[in-house]
């Protein structure tokens, strides 16, 4: 017996396509999305605005998948880290963080990543895979069946495991889905932001084909300091990423947000942030300063406060939206850069 397909790993043209080959009619696409990303269903019986025949036919080749959970911590501060296991027993984790209205989602791209920077734990193992657009997609399914109020989760952002644009193909079409408001999840676009260190290639493709946020992990004003945090840049130095967010097509109002891991006698210093402003001149550009986030064997040390809010009002004089992100959930290790694949 053929093992069934996961429905939820088919694109809506593709799904479109499977059911006028069946015979039918080519909107149930859309009503059979809205069960599985917006109503949280689980078996094709619920949909009741399908007919019995074509309910019968879904549920002879298709299942409708999740994640297995295997384990949720909590932290102090109420953030929410999900150990997720994946069909063929590679692990994620995906972390939830709550605000006063709203909560934010963090997901992953892929299992480990190959990029290796220096401060973060994710790379430390490399690269294993790539998610498909379904496993990305499950993570805000399934959190959202694990809240209490899941209407709360208004933000996702892809600054989980993994680097975004090295799964291209895969995150624009998770993108379409999560902000898809007829058939898909629903999500504003600027309410969704991607992550990336620094893919210049793929930076413009992304700017063409997907209409969210883009936040860039910068990390340094100058190549020597940013090839001895983060590799790519021997690759796609600090220059040629400038000059593709430049190129990247904003909406009025709209920036692009430079992270930037504050990393003590590293990268913190008063004229470390007078040549980021400078650098930062030719873009529409607002700040995160990440205070960084220890882990154990990392040589890399935290600022001292005083020097994070040095290094923030430097940036302020020189006319830039600059906030300190509060690290949170780093009791259990679900602050940026804290994630890894577990073995």
């Amino acid at each position: 017996m053929l093992a069934k397909t996961n429905i939820c790993d088919l694109t809506l043209d593709q799904l479109t396509k499977w059911l006028m080959t069946h015979g039918e009619r080519s909107f149930h696409a859309g009503q059979i999305y809205r069960w599985i990303w917006q109503r949280q269903a689980d078996n094709f019986d619920r949909m009741t605005d399908l007919s019995k025949p074509l309910r019968k036919q879904l549920s002879d080749d298709f299942h409708i998948g999740r994640l297995g959970l295997i384990k949720e911590e909590q932290s102090k501060d109420q953030t929410r880290k999900f150990l997720f296991r994946l069909t063929d027993g590679h692990t994620i984790e995906t972390v939830l963080i709550p605000d006063e209205n709203h909560s934010t989602l963090c997901i992953s791209s892929q299992v480990g990543c190959t990029l290796g920077c220096r401060f973060c734990l994710t790379g430390r193992d490399g690269l294993i895979r790539n998610l498909s657009p379904c496993e990305i997609l499950a993570q805000i399914r399934d959190v959202q069946q694990l809240m209490t109020h899941p209407k709360r989760l208004k933000n996702i952002v892809f600054m989980g495991m993994g680097e975004p644009l090295a799964n291209f193909d895969a995150v624009i079409a998770a993108l379409n889905t999560i902000t898809d408001r007829h058939a898909g999840l629903a999500f504003a676009r600027r309410r969704v932001t991607l992550s990336t260190a620094g893919m210049a290639p793929n930076i413009k493709r992304f700017g063409n084909m997907a209409d969210v946020n883009l936040a860039v992990s910068l990390n340094a004003p100058d190549n020597p300091t940013r090839d001895r945090l983060m590799p790519i840049n021997n690759t796609y130095p600090i220059e040629t990423v400038i000059a593709a967010c430049r190129g990247l097509p904003l909406r009025p109002g709209r920036r692009i947000t430079i992270e930037y891991i504050l990393i003590k006698g590293v990268n913190d210093s008063a004229d470390h942030a007078r040549r980021l402003a400078k650098i930062l001149h030719p873009i529409k550009a607002k700040v995160n300063l990440i205070p960084f986030n220890p882990f154990e064997g990392s040589p890399f040390e935290r600022p001292d406060h005083q020097d994070i809010l040095a290094f923030q009002k430097i940036l302020k004089e020189k006319h830039y939206r600059v906030l300190i992100r509060r690290s949170r959930g780093r009791d259990i290790s679900a602050a940026c850069g804290q994630l890894r694949v577990k073995k």
